[in-house]
């Protein structure tokens, strides 16, 4: 497991291309029948990523459970939404089974044991993105397709930021402990993934950026809103956003991003806006 430790907004001010991309940005999350992991302690948040092709394979698989988080299986404390941006899979949820297909998304909730995933189609394999956080209290596991989540459109084409929110797992859509996830799809011709910029300094956030068309980037923009820095990305990557950090996108053309969050609260509307002559 790749563990991130928390970066200060002071120290933050003198990192190089290298040192953000380090601290920040999660690349080459789908390898064939592995789990992938990033711990960060901002929040104490976990990035993860499957593709089963071959074989069923365990949410645990390559990860000392009790070394990391001092627990006897993954989701003991823990709670987890997962997005499935590949070919249709299966996921076993102790003893439920859920189907899902492309964009679809499972919640599962703590206390659940034992976790596992499969493509049903090894040639178009599934490819499960998933973020967890800390959970006091159970709720219940629950499936959400992608035509019954919470649909928010929003922004306008002068502005390059007409797109849908999607609600998942969020408050208007299941109750959960403290996690939220959602994904935004940018309409065509549209490249800004949120206007104005903001933060919120009572929660984190984990993006990952897809449907990002081969040869096109997207310019991620982080840091403070006095003192910006940005990362480049491509298809398939996700970032940490800390607390005090604007989360700012724009692309080389359309595309689709998941968000997660995860702290104080889940008020989706409680942000801290910057006006655009204020950024720096």
């Amino acid at each position: 497991m790749d563990i991130r430790y928390s970066a200060n907004q002071r120290d933050f001010k003198f990192y190089t291309t290298d040192e953000i991309r380090d601290e920040f940005l999660i690349q080459d999350l789908y390898r064939e029948d592995e789990v992938v992991a990033v711990y960060s302690h901002v929040d104490r948040m976990v990035t993860l990523g499957c593709m089963p092709v071959n074989e069923t394979v365990s949410i645990d698989k390559g990860i000392d459970v009790w070394s990391n988080f001092g627990t006897k299986y993954f989701l003991e404390r823990r709670e987890i939404g997962i997005f499935n941006i590949g070919g249709k899979g299966e996921i076993v949820a102790d003893d439920e089974v859920f189907t899902l297909d492309y964009k679809d998304c499972l919640y599962i909730t703590k206390g659940t044991k034992n976790v596992t995933f499969r493509s049903l189609d090894k040639s178009n394999p599934a490819k499960f993105y998933m973020v967890s956080a800390p959970a006091h209290i159970s709720y219940k596991t629950t499936f959400i397709s992608i035509k019954d989540a919470a649909k928010k459109p929003l922004g306008d084409n002068k502005t390059a930021n007409k797109r849908v929110i999607n609600q998942f797992i969020h408050p208007d859509v299941l109750q959960t402990a403290q996690l939220s996830m959602g994904m935004t799809v940018l309409d065509e011709g549209n490249v800004w993934n949120t206007m104005p910029a903001h933060t919120h300094e009572r929660r984190m956030e984990v993006y990952m950026y897809f449907e990002v068309p081969n040869d096109n980037v997207i310019f991620h923009l982080m840091g403070e809103p006095n003192e910006t820095r940005h990362i480049v990305m491509h298809n398939e990557e996700a970032v940490i956003s800390p607390s005090w950090s604007i989360h700012s996108a724009a692309g080389t053309s359309n595309y689709t991003f998941i968000w997660a969050m995860g702290g104080e609260n889940q008020a989706f509307d409680d942000m801290d806006v910057i006006k655009n002559e204020d950024l720096r």
